[in-house]
Parts: C-alpha cells; sequence; structure tokens
C-alpha cells in the first residue's frame, strides 16, 4: 500500500487489542505477563485459571488436566497459609504448565477458534432470556416416554474448533439422540464401507416428505440417511460381522469420541416405548426389504432393534456441543485431538445435513440459517459451523414438523448476530469482511472470528489501501459493508488524503458525493488538497479546493 510518508503504513498500525489485558510494566517477557500477581514478580495460578475460563477453556478440559493436577498437588503441599493464595516463581510456573503452554498462550494472547469469547457468552446469554418465553409447540407424543418429559427444560451449548465451551439452561440434563443419532449412523457406514457402496442402498436428495413417511425414491431406495428410511438402512450396513451387543457398543463408542471422552447414557425405557410404538418404523423396514433395498443377509428385525438402540443413546447439551465441534473440525474432537471421522466423511454427512438434516422443513432452514444442521423429536438440534464451532440447543417442544421450536428460533438469533451463514460472505458479510456489519438484514452483524475491534481496523485498513489503488468497486462494497468512508488511520490519514495523493478522481468524486468531509487533517497538519497539490494533481487540487468552499 503506497504509503503518506516515508515509513507510515496503515499496515503497520499495532494489532486491535485481544480479548485479555496482560499487567503491563511486568518483569515476565511475553504472555507471563498476564500472571503476575503482584511487583513481586511471583505468578498466580488463580489469574491463569481465570484467563482460561474467560476464554473459554473450562477447568475440566482434559488438554489442560495436567497443569490442573500440577497446581493442585503443589496448593496441598504448600506452607502457605490456607488465606493466602498460592504464588509460583517463573521457573515453577513454567514446570508447571509445560504440557499445555501452547493453549495457554493463545488463550491468554486471543488467539483462539473465538478470540472475544465473553462477547459470544453475553449474546448466548440475551437469546437464551428472550427465547424461553416461548411456548410454542408441544412433546412429541406418540413415543409415550418422549411425552412426559418437562416441556419447559431449554439449553444452549456451544463449543469451538479450539474447545472454548459455554452452556447455560438445563445443559447438563440428558436426553435420547433420536434422529440426531442419524448423522454418526451414516458417518460409521462411510467410513467402513465408502459413499459409492453406500449409496447403492440410500439416495442423497430430499424427500419433501415428513420424516417416517412410508416413500421412497425412484430406484426403490431411502430418500436419504436422515430420514427414519435411510437410518434403518445405515444400521444395517454398520459392523455387520458382529453381534448385537458389540455393534451397540461400537456406535456409543462413537459417541464417547466425539463428547470429547465423556460417557453416553442409554434410556432403556424410551427404547421400549419406542419399539412398541414403532408400527410405522416396521413397515418401512418390510416395504425395503420387499424391493431388495437391503444388503443380502441382512436380519431386519435385528436391524430394526439396532435402530431402537441407536436412537435412545442419551447425552446432554454439552456432549452434543462438542460433537457438533467434532463435525466443525473435519471429524477431530477439539477437547481430545482424536481424529475420530475423516475430513471426506464429514464432509459428506455436512452435505446432507444441509439439504435433509431438518425434515420437510430443511429447505427453509438452508435457506434462512444456511448451515449444516440436525434435528430430533426429543427436542435435540444440533448445529455445525464448520471450521468455527458446534452448538447444541435442546428443548423438547416440536413444531409440525418434529423440530425444536426453541432451537429454530436460536438459530435464528444467531445468524441474525453473527456472520455464520454459508453464503453471508456474497454480501460482505463473510469471515474477516470488514466491519463485519452489512446493508439492509444484514447490518449490525458481527464476526466472531475476529478480536475485538479487529473488524472495524480491518474495514478501515482496506478502505485506505483500496482508494490508494484507485479500487471503486471495492470501497463501494466496504461502504455497503458500514465501513465508515470518513474514517481515519492511525496517522489521521483518509481514503479522501490516499485518492488525492495517487491522483485517482473517480474515487474522489465518489467520496465527495458520498459526504465525505473535504478538508480533513493528519497529524501533520496536511489535507487532501495539499496531498493533490504536492504531486502535481492540479485537476483534483481544483475539485477538492471547490468542494471546501461549499
Amino acid at each position: 500500500m503506497p504509503a503518506a510518508r516515508p515509513g507510515k503504513r496503515p499496515a503497520d498500525r499495532p494489532s486491535a487489542p485481544s480479548t485479555f489485558r496482560c499487567r503491563g510494566g511486568g518483569t515476565h517477557p511475553g504472555v507471563l505477563g498476564c500472571f503476575e500477581h503482584d511487583s513481586s514478580g511471583r505468578l498466580s495460578p488463580d489469574l491463569l485459571l481465570q484467563v482460561l475460563r474467560e476464554a473459554g477453556i473450562l477447568p475440566d478440559d482434559p488438554r489442560i488436566a495436567e497443569t490442573i493436577s500440577n497446581l493442585d498437588r503443589m496448593g496441598s503441599g504448600s506452607a502457605q497459609l490456607p488465606a493466602q493464595p498460592l504464588l509460583l516463581t517463573a521457573e515453577e510456573f513454567s514446570a508447571v504448565t509445560q504440557f499445555n503452554r501452547g493453549l495457554i498462550e493463545r488463550a491468554a494472547r486471543g488467539e483462539l477458534a473465538v478470540p472475544d469469547f465473553p462477547a459470544l457468552v453475553d449474546d448466548l446469554q440475551r437469546i437464551h432470556q428472550e427465547v424461553r418465553a416461548d411456548r410454542r409447540g408441544a412433546v412429541a407424543a406418540y413415543i409415550p416416554q418422549l411425552a412426559r418429559v418437562d416441556a419447559d427444560q431449554f439449553a444452549i451449548s456451544v463449543c469451538t474448533v479450539d474447545g472454548q465451551r459455554f452452556s447455560i439452561g438445563d445443559a447438563d440434563v440428558n436426553f435420547c439422540l433420536q434422529s440426531v443419532s442419524k448423522t454418526v449412523s451414516y458417518c460409521l457406514t462411510l467410513e467402513e464401507h465408502g459413499p459409492d457402496t453406500v449409496h447403492r442402498h440410500v439416495g442423497r436428495e430430499p424427500s419433501g416428505q415428513g420424516f417416517n413417511e412410508l416413500t421412497f425414491n425412484k430406484a426403490g431406495l431411502p430418500h436419504n440417511p436422515m430420514i427414519n428410511a435411510g437410518a434403518i438402512m445405515s444400521c444395517a450396513l454398520i459392523r455387520r460381522s458382529l453381534d448385537a451387543a458389540d455393534r451397540f457398543d461400537y456406535v456409543a463408542e462413537t459417541w464417547k469420541r466425539l463428547a470429547g471422552g465423556r460417557s453416553v447414557g442409554f434410556n432403556n425405557s424410551v427404547y421400549l416405548s419406542e419399539r412398541s410404538t414403532a408400527d410405522r418404523n416396521f413397515a418401512l423396514g418390510y416395504s425395503m426389504r420387499e424391493r431388495g433395498a437391503f444388503p443380502p443377509g441382512t436380519d431386519l428385525l435385528a436391524t430394526l432393534e439396532f435402530y431402537f438402540q441407536c436412537c435412545s443413546i442419551e447425552v446432554d447439551a454439552q456432549q452434543l456441543a462438542v460433537a457438533a465441534a467434532s463435525l466443525a473440525n473435519a471429524g477431530v474432537c477439539p477437547l481430545t485431538e482424536d481424529p475420530v471421522f475423516s475430513a471426506r466423511t464429514v464432509r459428506h454427512c455436512l452435505s446432507l445435513m444441509s439439504s435433509c438434516g431438518l425434515y420437510d422443513f430443511s429447505g427453509e432452514f438452508a435457506f434462512t440459517i444456511g448451515l449444516p444442521a440436525k434435528s430430533g423429536v426429543s427436542g435435540a438440534l444440533m448445529l455445525v459451523v464448520p471450521q468455527l464451532m458446534g452448538i447444541a440447543i435442546w428443548s423438547p417442544r416440536l413444531d409440525a414438523q418434529g423440530n425444536s421450536v426453541r432451537g429454530i428460533e436460536v438459530c435464528r438469533r444467531l445468524v441474525d448476530c453473527y456472520n455464520i451463514h454459508t453464503y453471508d460472505l456474497l454480501t460482505g458479510l463473510g469471515p474477516g469482511a470488514g466491519a463485519g456489519a452489512g446493508a439492509g438484514a444484514g447490518a449490525g452483524k458481527r464476526d466472531p472470528r475476529l478480536k475485538r475491534q479487529q473488524s472495524a481496523i480491518e474495514g478501515i485498513v482496506g478502505l485506505c489501501f483500496a482508494a490508494s489503488q484507485g479500487d471503486l468497486n471495492e470501497i463501494r462494497r466496504l461502504a455497503a459493508c458500514n465501513v465508515p468512508l470518513g474514517a481515519t488511520d492511525y496517522d489521521g490519514r483518509t481514503a479522501l488524503h490516499l485518492a488525492a495523493a495517487e491522483g485517482h478522481r473517480e474515487t474522489v468524486e465518489f467520496l465527495l458525493s458520498a459526504g465525505v468531509d473535504p478538508k480533513p487533517v493528519d497529524r501533520w497538519g496536511g489535507t487532501p488538497l495539499d496531498d493533490a497539490n504536492r504531486a502535481g494533481h492540479r485537476h483534483l487540487a481544483r475539485l477538492l479546493a471547490d468542494a471546501a468552499r461549499l
């Protein structure tokens, strides 16, 4: 980018402040200064845990288990009085944190997936408070055990691809996966057989029908793996050589791995209840067998039992959010770094979640939310923001399509708040796009991937660069993203200064017509008119002089 003064480039501007304010003037270099307790130079583990918690790294995170254990041992063996905080020398602190140094430094510097995590927490708390008043819908009545669930329970949980976590509401209450289980069942079939073999038995198009409709595609196959018939087919393909108990353990262990190592449960009463009211699912199974859709040798009754068992696996919202983050992270669990699925498998699964994940509401959800998701009649909704985070919402009240009413509303509000819709990038609202706000309905959206104030700073830098290049199309795009055209860089230089200095008449005319001040003063006392005169652009000097007189 051309400089207005030698060595004075807007790109040299210091980066935006991180979420965490490290203590200035400390005796320790780098990130250690964040944890200094006082002028003695000793370091505080309490400040360390506070910084991690504010960044979303919780004490039960397995990645910091070694550090927590070391601190516990040091605290129990300390000679200090209980009322005094545990303080460490730099050498002790380094020894305690040696296995987690990278994660700790990234958290302290605000370099995790969502740098301003407290802002995301504030928004989730606000959304939870607003949406909890919505009492539309009713619990699933066709499965007796689900009909008895407290309809007013409501949880939101989030986990980023860097393992930052937050939960609010009934996030530790277990619920059955129901149709959310179909995502992992499909992934397991892909891992075992590959997409070509799997899709010889199940299609990959939206059905346009309810999740349990007795309908098949033209080839006599289930329309996709995200409806009942398709999920029954997935169960027919999973580890066919194993006995029933080992097949179930295999699926449950996979959910455990996706959820960060926490064991999942099984609700036997829901399983029995679902099996006793499963006439439609039995009809689907027999119809598929009649059409020859199953692999040869399939035991239909055993397959249906297996399907009911998978639907009856229990998790809580916290576990489901980590599982969703594992899918957002290309199949690798953020908390354990366990590569549960290949990136190729996850790509296929997310594609079908995007087009088929919410039953016959899938098209509307793709249009308004624009993210892969999967719902279940227990009230669970798993939302995936690829390469950023997974979100779990649980609220048992369902709409006519069988989706959680509050779950859908939470998704709407998140997309209204953040530029996470897949196609926000086409409207200037994609990752790193200027001020993170767009025209019309997109106004006010923010990019959660950026540090606090970073998006605004990058918008101004981008504006100045476009002005210096005479890139009028980019300037118009930034204006549509609410980047103020009269904004100044750290030297007080504006886009008008740079366009005048470089002789870009159309850019100068556009900026003036947009109401930009014609005579801003930089920190050296220079105006755009001064720059035009200095560079010998007489026609621009006259234009700017006329504008300044108006």
